[in-house]
């Protein structure tokens, strides 16, 4: 009997980007994505009801649903930031170079 091989691809480090979606708009995503699991992390560890964590962030409880649920594509960065600093989380930036950049 025949094994079957797997095939194994090496991470790029961004999931969205081994996903398919190009350069920049796997960045976006995956920030994103960090801030949202950030809010819900603070939400759980407080204990906040979804209502709760509406009056807090200023939004409506059917947001804070889509946000728990992950509707990522429902959610601008900046909406993000606002949400985590009406939690008391002050966000800071840090830049780095990619690795490949090539100048035309």
């Amino acid at each position: 009997m025949e094994r079957a091989r797997s095939k194994i691809t090496r991470s790029s480090g961004n999931v969205f980007r081994d996903l398919g979606f190009g350069r920049e708009e796997s960045e976006h995503l995956a920030i994103r994505a960090e801030l949202m699991i950030k809010v819900e992390k603070l939400l759980k560890a407080r204990g906040l009801t979804q209502s709760e964590a509406a009056k807090i962030m200023r939004v409506s409880q059917p947001r804070v649903s889509d946000l728990l649920r992950g509707r990522l594509d429902l959610f601008s960065t900046d909406a993000l930031i606002d949400m985590l600093a009406r939690l008391g989380v002050r966000v800071r930036v840090a830049f780095s170079s990619s690795k490949s950049r090539r100048v035309a």
